[in-house]
């Protein structure tokens, strides 16, 4: 259903914080010209921790609007509260969305068994494309491959975003990916060996900085073509550890308002980058070529 590079778009803002949806058009129709193949909207790169019920809804109908069919539009909609991930992803699939992306309950480490329970309380209340999301890095929370296994037979769950840097934990997982099940990476830095290994894309933060660069990379890697996906992320490998210099979004937020597409804005509690790490980001972008 969904393969390649799938950015995982920033929420533009005004300097009072508040939604910018012109910029936000503008950054759909940037990456709808430089060959993203999905938009994933209000992830954690899109501040979605710092947004309340009616932005979040308002902005996936925004893309959603935006896109008008050129790409499909992924959304954000997990949450540590089962009613509330209910909610949110009956709020996407009224706004169009073509699926939706679930986070592991945060903060309230749950047992396997829990993870389950929610995922299947999710897809059996709302009739969409549901991806599982694992990041524990940042949930404490970490969705093992046997309840993985459990969650892939169910029909709409379609697919995993897996974050954890470990290629050993990607192997088992694909181990049972098929057509109805497929594996995406969560971390840009070992995206390619993951698409070399079987996987079918990145939901990916440098995207919004180098998007043509990613899909080309992502296109080479899906057809375990090695040499050319390496010569392309040789480009992006500053990208892929500077971008994180601080919490994501901060640094590719300010990568972005370096090209001119969106303000300065970021909500608290996180801050604008630290201005020791600009002139790093710059290096990368440069090395990147897109400045």
């Amino acid at each position: 259903m969904f393969q390649g590079s799938m950015v995982a778009l920033v929420t533009p803002m005004h300097p009072d914080g508040s939604i910018d949806f012109d910029a936000l058009q503008q950054l759909v129709d940037f990456h709808i010209s430089n060959q993203t193949d999905a938009i994933v909207a209000v992830g954690t790169t899109g501040e979605s921790a710092t947004l309340n019920h009616e932005e979040h809804c308002a902005i996936v109908e925004a893309v959603v609007k935006q896109a008008a069919g050129r790409v499909p539009v992924i959304a954000g909609s997990g949450s540590n509260s089962t009613s509330e991930a209910i909610e949110l992803t009956q709020c996407a699939k009224k706004a169009g969305a073509n699926a939706c992306l679930l986070v592991t309950p945060y903060y309230n480490k749950p047992t396997q068994e829990g993870l389950y329970r929610h995922y299947r309380a999710v897809a059996e209340a709302v009739d969409i494309p549901q991806l599982l999301y694992n990041v524990p890095g940042r949930t404490a929370c970490d969705l093992l491959p046997e309840t993985v296994k459990r969650l892939a037979v169910i029909d709409n769950i379609v697919g995993i975003k897996e974050a954890l840097a470990d290629l050993d934990r990607v192997k088992e997982l694909l181990t049972f990916a098929n057509e109805n099940f497929v594996v995406f990476s969560g971390d840009d830095g070992t995206a390619m060996e993951l698409m070399l290994l079987g996987g079918k894309g990145a939901i990916s933060v440098v995207a919004n900085v180098a998007p043509k660069a990613m899909h080309e990379m992502c296109q080479f890697a899906i057809s375990r073509d090695r040499v050319n996906a390496e010569a392309v992320n040789q480009r992006l490998i500053g990208l892929h550890t500077q971008l994180f210099l601080e919490a994501n979004p901060i640094p590719v937020k300010y990568a972005v308002h370096t090209m001119g597409l969106i303000g300065e804005s970021i909500r608290l509690p996180l801050t604008f980058l630290s201005e020791q790490y600009h002139a790093a980001v710059k290096q990368a972008m440069q090395q990147a070529q897109v400045i």
